[in-house]
């Protein structure tokens, strides 16, 4: 399900509500797709400016705030700015004959603007106030600058909402009107830049249509507290008719038994909210069977589960559990069971398991298996990383998807916080740590010395692939003595395994043309993978054409040393060698 990231809310919301009506969780064969924030949705504000004048208009404001945005707004004393927002409070209401309210709303909240005046004066003797105000006289200013500040719009908000043949409020008579609608009705000034950002069209409505609107709501029941909070999360409430999903959602909750207030403590300040998708999350827990009681108690209980991102995290999390076969009456339990946790904690903690799961090599069918079974568990515990707990634990991934197909609940003694300690050998360990204690032995190492325990944690398989890896060397032409004194001075050499170890002796004798026999003086070339030695000895045969090296360094020094210093020591010595090297990697490296 690569495509699901492009999907939008409505149409995730449609696609989980037809897979329940009509296939009941039929067989999917859509692979498994998770992306945090893929069903994030951008809206941009509509402007009326070109792009021209919008761009020019930008660079002048920048130019103007700069310094402003970059240093807090604290230069000048706050009876310097007392006198200044008196200044504008006298210009804005007796000047420019705005009335007083709003006058004294932009006045007392817009200090970058502020600022900026002062600027334009702080070189001037005398009074500040008399000063400001000789400027506003002179030299008009933009009022929609502090207007839409004082709004609680930044400049970067602002600066592609500013009128492009405007500069006085007064000539936009329907903007201040309602703006005065809205700070009577009880709006703080600095929410309404939000509601101007996102229902512009509300600053466009005639004499009487707002105050009509925000009386239909009154009507309805609502209080005049719970209406100021529902249009600033969703100031889309006011176009149009009074919106039908609203009012179904306000229905519906009323039908629960939930009062007004109840809906009103739990939606955040600042949030928007798409009502159309609450209701339908409502609906789509009606058709996977949930009554209105147990419906009500859920959400009374986890009001989250609605509200929530507009309840997209609950979203994300059915899709998730019907992706991997969870049946409706599963994921209907799950909701009645959900544990004391924010939503989207419990769909990152059901991610991270996924993720665990996967880390540590576990069959796609297993973890189906374990997140339609176990999903309460699952969303429940918070992980420590993968390599931490391989580490703490003391275990190698096989070993630990066999414990959790067992037994589900050992993930809850793994979650941060907790202190895991190393778990006991198996005997299929002890089997294998025998087998390479009788391998090494057999090669000439004391039993129990501290050697021979170093090799045992060095040495990666068991027993018999040790052997089988040994026998493969001695295959190439080389005498067991030999190849003994080679994996004592190389032991990692017999940690790949036997298909990797035939590969490199290959190259290094049909490739390269050295004698088998040479790899007992050179064990450790093969633990070097063939693309390094390709690429050692191709940038040291071009520095030999060049002459700027030794024409006869041994294999070893050729492809031993660290990067660092063969850059240092050898392709550096040539003003084209770096470039060299950097194309010869690309050449060998990524074919």
């Amino acid at each position: 399900m690569t495509h699901l990231a492009k999907l939008t809310k409505p149409s995730i919301l449609k696609w989980v509500s037809s897979n329940i009506l009509e296939s009941h969780l039929g067989s999917s064969k859509w692979t498994f797709f998770w992306q945090a924030g893929a069903f994030h949705m951008a809206q941009n504000p509509r402007c009326y400016r070109t792009k021209r004048s919008v761009q020019t208009e930008k660079c002048e404001i920048f130019n103007e705030t700069s310094s402003a945005n970059s240093k807090k707004v604290a230069k000048f004393s706050r009876a310097t700015r007392n006198e200044a927002q008196a200044a504008l409070l006298d210009y804005l209401h007796l000047t420019r004959s705005i009335e007083f309210m709003a006058a004294e709303n932009i006045s007392n909240n817009s200090p970058r603007f502020l600022e900026k005046l002062l600027k334009r004066v702080e070189n001037e003797e005398g009074d500040i106030g008399w000063s400001i105000s000789r400027l506003l006289r002179y030299h008009p200013i933009n009022e929609f600058e502090p207007f839409f500040e004082s709004m609680g719009l930044k400049p970067s908000e602002y600066v592609s909402l500013l009128p492009r043949d405007l500069m006085f409020l007064s000539d936009d008579e329907l903007l201040l009107e309602n703006y005065n609608v809205l700070c009577n009705y009880g709006i703080a000034c600095n929410q309404i830049g939000k509601i101007y950002k996102e229902a512009k069209e509300v600053f466009l409505y005639d004499y009487g249509v707002l105050s009509s609107k925000l009386q239909a709501f009154e009507e309805l029941g609502l209080s005049q507290s719970t209406i100021v909070r529902y249009i600033v999360s969703s100031p889309y409430l006011l176009l149009g008719n009074v919106n039908v999903e609203f009012l179904q959602v306000l229905e519906k909750l009323k039908s629960f038994g939930m009062e007004i207030s109840w809906i009103e403590e739990h939606l955040l300040e600042g949030i928007t909210y798409n009502w159309k998708q609450v209701l339908g999350l409502l609906c789509l827990f009606g058709k996977m069977g949930c009554g209105k009681e147990q419906l009500a108690r859920l959400i009374i209980k986890h009001p989250g589960i609605l509200f929530e991102g507009s309840g997209d995290r609950t979203l994300s999390l059915i899709g998730f559990l019907l992706k991997f076969g969870s049946t409706v009456d599963q994921i209907r339990l799950l909701f009645l069971e959900f544990p004391q946790i924010q939503v989207g904690i419990f769909v990152l903690n059901l991610r991270q398991c996924f993720l665990f799961l996967n880390e540590i090599d576990m069959e796609v069918t297993e973890i189906g298996k374990i997140v339609c079974s176990h999903a309460l568990l699952l969303g429940s515990c918070t992980m420590k990383k993968t390599s931490t707990l391989l580490n703490k634990l003391n275990v190698g991934k096989k070993r630990l998807c066999r414990l959790i197909q067992e037994n589900p609940q050992e993930l809850k003694n793994w979650v941060l916080g907790n202190r895991v300690n190393p778990l006991p050998e198996s005997e299929e360990d002890l089997e294998s740590k025998l087998q390479k204690s009788k391998f090494l032995l057999n090669m000439g190492f004391v039993e129990n010395s501290e050697q021979m325990e170093s090799a045992i944690k060095l040495f990666q398989g068991n027993g018999g692939e040790l052997q089988e890896r040994f026998d493969c060397i001695m295959k190439a032409g080389l005498n067991q003595k030999d190849v003994f004194k080679m994996v004592k001075l190389s032991p990692e050499i017999i940690s790949q395994k036997k298909d990797v170890i035939q590969m490199k002796i290959d190259f290094f004798v049909n490739d390269l043309g050295y004698p088998v026999t040479s790899l007992v003086k050179f064990p450790s070339f093969l633990s070097f993978s063939t693309q390094r030695v390709e690429l050692r000895l191709s940038m040291y045969n071009w520095l030999k054409d060049q002459g700027v090296v030794n024409p006869k360094l041994a294999l070893r020094t050729i492809v031993a040393y660290s990067d660092k210093y063969f850059e240092n020591h050898y392709i550096n010595l040539h003003p084209n060698g770096p470039q060299v090297w950097q194309d010869l990697k690309k050449k060998i490296y990524y074919v």
